[in-house]
């Protein structure tokens, strides 16, 4: 049996009113999604367990079959795990956005979706005038970064992810608790060693987002936790552009494919990464393709583009692993968003996502096309998110 999980970022979302009170599922194009639906299970799931963030790090932890609750340990030790940083114990990874601030309000939490060869220059700026033995700064992709903290001081203050704040006062927003001082020193010497930089000099010329400030969140120590082939016993690669879904494949053992095209954004190629799924499948139990141009899109407030991520997630990946089911000939495919990106929140929040799984020894289910209203009153509804998995492994979703 071959499996293959795909996940478009954010897809969920609630009625929009310049789409006449549909939602971004509802008025894409989905033929090979609603094919799931109809032919498969549809329901809907639980990946955010109450009292969690409703972050990409809870919710993928979740369909990868790991309880949250009990493996959740911060979201950048799982990033710094895809770049190659080594974590000791003790030691406190946290991810570094650069932002762009005006004045006290935090304008932008991606600078413009600053190129990464552009954001390199700056994060080994920062390293050479704030590093020291105790701190370091590491380069990871675009405006997504770690630095590592190696003091003794506990640094569990609570901090904020920059997304869920754009346009509010970062004054408000700085860091409470064990190791604020530090945290919020460091964001603001970033600042005034950032803002005269060339490259933030060149931004500006352009009309660009300058990436004028670090802002530090998500922290955690090292997780401990079994590879997914000691817990399933079964071999699994993961196909992304996002560094924290990177960690997680790392965690679990999994191979990274690294596929040409692949941006993290509105213009990543879809159709590589269903051909390298594919791939992939032939020496691979279980083949997770993330997309995260569904979740980029509800960020920005863009509905236009959320449509188009989801019809191209639809056509270019979903449609040809359909097609490759002839291939191998047991394949069952899960289709589910990790969370709800909502338009008009343009942030993540906690309700149950729908999914759609279909294929070998699934049985058909409720017959209808997928959105977030059938897979509400589909009648199948998996409170405990971290046993979907154990689901589509079995073929039953109804014991």
């Amino acid at each position: 049996m071959k499996y293959c999980i795909i996940i478009p970022d954010g897809m969920a979302d609630y009625p929009v009113e310049k789409l006449s009170g549909r939602t971004p599922i509802e008025t894409a194009r989905t033929p090979n999604l609603d094919f799931l639906a109809q032919n498969g299970q549809l329901g809907v799931v639980r990946t955010i367990p109450s009292g969690y963030p409703a972050g990409s790090d809870v919710a993928n932890l979740t369909i990868v079959g790991y309880d949250p609750r009990e493996y959740y340990s911060g979201r950048a030790p799982l990033e710094a795990a895809s770049i190659g940083i080594k974590l000791n114990d003790g030691d406190w990874a946290f991810r570094c956005n650069l932002i762009t601030a005006n004045d006290d309000i935090l304008e932008d939490f991606c600078a413009g979706h600053i190129k990464t060869d552009e954001s390199d220059v700056l994060i080994k700026f920062l390293n050479t005038k704030l590093g020291n033995e105790t701190i370091q700064f590491y380069t990871g992709k675009s405006y997504r970064h770690i630095m590592v903290y190696r003091g003794a001081q506990k640094m569990d203050a609570k901090c904020y992810p920059p997304h869920d704040i754009m346009g509010q006062s970062i004054q408000k927003h700085l860091p409470k608790g064990h190791g604020c001082e530090i945290i919020a020193d460091l964001m603001q010497r970033s600042r005034e060693l950032l803002a005269n930089h060339d490259i933030n000099k060149v931004r500006l010329d352009l009309e660009e987002n300058p990436a004028n400030m670090i802002w530090l969140w998500g922290q955690g120590h090292r997780p401990k936790m079994p590879t997914f082939r000691e817990r399933f016993h079964l071999t699994g690669a993961v196909i992304t552009a996002v560094d924290l879904i990177k960690g997680i494949g790392c965690y679990l053992g999994w191979d990274i494919i690294n596929v040409p095209g692949a941006t993290g954004y509105f213009d990543t190629n879809y159709a590589n990464k269903a051909q390298y799924a594919i791939k992939a499948l032939e020496d691979h139990d279980m083949v997770l393709v993330h997309v995260e141009a569904p979740d980029e899109a509800g960020h920005e407030g863009n509905v236009h583009e959320k449509v188009l991520a989801i019809e191209q997630t639809d056509s270019k990946i979903i449609g040809p692993l359909i097609a490759a089911k002839d291939k191998f000939r047991d394949l069952r495919i899960l289709v589910l968003p990790d969370h709800y990106t909502p338009i008009i929140k343009r942030t993540h929040t906690p309700e149950s996502v729908p999914f759609a799984a279909y294929g070998t020894g699934i049985e058909k289910g409720a017959g209808l096309p997928f959105n977030e209203t059938n897979a509400h009153n589909s009648g199948l509804h998996i409170k405990e998110g971290h046993r979907l998995i154990e689901h589509l492994i079995s073929g039953n979703f109804h014991k």
